[in-house]
């Protein structure tokens, strides 16, 4: 029997505070050289090149993850000021060894563990805690933020590795 259940999640990255600082800095000093480059001409390309910095910064400031679930496998994208995709993780659900919620007592056992972390939620813990965590191939801790439908589609693929507390 193939799942065909196909479930969709955006989460919004809170702002880090200085990125938001670097924003506006870059944004001030690209006008500052475009203007003083009106009358120094060497001042127009660095001018120029603050710009581009400005547009990286932008787009690495205003992110979104979006969680797509489809036939047993969780895809996450990165979604960069709302013009730019990139997939940046794809997940097996049979490979995953649990997902709970982040304060999950659950979750005790793996506490220990050396393993890389990867959180593409919103950064923030919100009350009460909407974050997950899943534990994958052992040498993975990912931090999601999921929806509760998709937490259900997940569950319903691998009910003995979900909990939900």
């Amino acid at each position: 029997m193939i799942s065909d259940t196909y479930v969709e999640c955006l989460v919004k990255k809170k702002t880090n505070t200085l990125f938001l600082l670097l924003r506006i800095l870059s944004v001030m000093l690209t006008v500052v050289f475009i203007l003083l480059g009106l009358i120094l001409w060497p001042a127009l390309i660095v001018g120029a090149l603050t710009g581009v910095a400005a547009y990286f910064i932008y787009l690495n400031s205003d992110l979104e993850y979006e969680y797509l679930y489809l036939d047993k496998e969780i895809t996450i994208d990165k979604v960069m000021a709302k013009t730019k995709r990139k997939r940046v993780a794809k997940y097996d659900v049979q490979r995953m060894e649990i997902l709970a919620p982040m304060n999950s007592y659950h979750l005790g056992d793996y506490k220990n563990r050396t393993v890389k972390t990867y959180d593409y939620s919103s950064g923030e813990a919100k009350q009460p805690e909407a974050r997950y965590v899943m534990y994958y191939e052992g040498g993975q801790k990912v931090i999601l933020e999921p929806g509760a439908e998709l937490v259900k589609a997940i569950k319903n693929v691998s009910p003995r590795k979900v909990f939900t507390d």
